[in-house]
């Protein structure tokens, strides 16, 4: 398959639409801002007036957005993708969405014989650029092979985890982890920083042991320097948690570091970090305990 659509570009869909085009797939991309489109067909992507369109010239669609809702519009709204689908078609949302939202867009596809997976992805936008994302996938055996070649073009890990919405609740758990370990390390940081120890140091000295971590690599360095440009904002990722909240309720877990964590960035996104990094967590702490993490110099 060679033909493959696109919709939702941006900080993310962006880069992942470019290595479609680099791995030398036939692209056509839609975004409702249209100068977004129109910087992917500078780039040699055929630019679509609306998701209809794009669904017209593609094997694969891919939809990258920014939750339930939007995906939802874009399949079954007003000039959603939904009524020009045909069978032996492949929808693959790699959107970070609730899980049942995916399950319900893979039961309405099957019966028009378009196999759907959920496909949610992490590692940021550097890993975006680089084409090394983690892309964890719900769906069917057969639809994963079948697609599997063009997901490659933007992973750098690609693992089939179970049926539909399985790829969703493990995004979910990730992002449940992600935020977590980096409360704890700016938590840490910031009463080693009290006592008078440089922080810079402690990253040093523990990285390469058991509370070492990838996390720690990409985040630590962040926090030391006050660069908290976005590579994942703090107000999407408090959308995901948002997602394993109203999941952990219907399910009846207990999540209470995960709710602690969401408390957090709501109190960022209050102060107005929300486009900030999450990695800017610390910040949290840093006016709590009316210290900087960043080094001098």
């Amino acid at each position: 398959m060679k033909k493959v659509g696109f919709i939702g570009l941006g900080l993310m869909g962006q880069p992942m639409a470019i290595n479609l085009l680099k791995a030398g797939y036939e692209l056509t991309v839609y975004d409702r801002n249209e100068d977004k489109t129109a910087a992917l067909v500078r780039e040699g992507a055929a630019g679509a007036a609306g998701p209809q369109e794009v669904a017209e010239a593609s094997e694969v669609i891919i939809t990258m957005l920014p939750n339930s809702p939007h995906v939802l519009e874009v399949v079954f709204g007003e000039g959603g993708l939904y009524p020009v689908l045909r069978p032996g078609q492949y929808f693959v949302d790699m959107s970070s969405i609730s899980p049942i939202a995916a399950q319900e867009i893979a039961e309405k596809l099957a019966k028009k014989g378009v196999a759907a997976l959920d496909a949610p992805v992490s590692g940021g936008v550097e890993k975006a650029a680089a084409g090394t994302l983690a892309v964890m996938v719900g769906g069917t055996e057969e639809a994963f092979a079948a697609v599997k070649e063009v997901l490659s073009a933007m992973a750098g890990s690609l693992v089939l985890v179970g049926p539909a919405g399985a790829g969703q609740m493990c995004k979910l758990v990730n992002q449940m982890i992600v935020g977590v370990n980096i409360a704890i390390l700016a938590e840490a940081f910031a009463l080693g920083k009290k006592a008078g120890v440089n922080p810079e140091n402690i990253f040093q000295a523990i990285r390469g042991g058991l509370a070492g971590s990838q996390c720690m690599e990409d985040k630590a360095p962040r926090m030391f320097s006050g660069n908290f440009a976005p590579g994942f904002r703090i107000n999407l990722h408090a959308k995901d948690l948002g997602n394993v909240l109203e999941t952990s309720r219907e399910l009846h877990v207990a999540v209470p570091l995960t709710a602690q964590v969401m408390e957090m960035m709501q109190v960022l996104i209050n102060d107005g970090q929300g486009g900030s990094d999450h990695g800017g967590l610390a910040l949290f702490y840093e006016k709590l305990n009316s210290l900087s993490l960043k080094q001098e110099g």
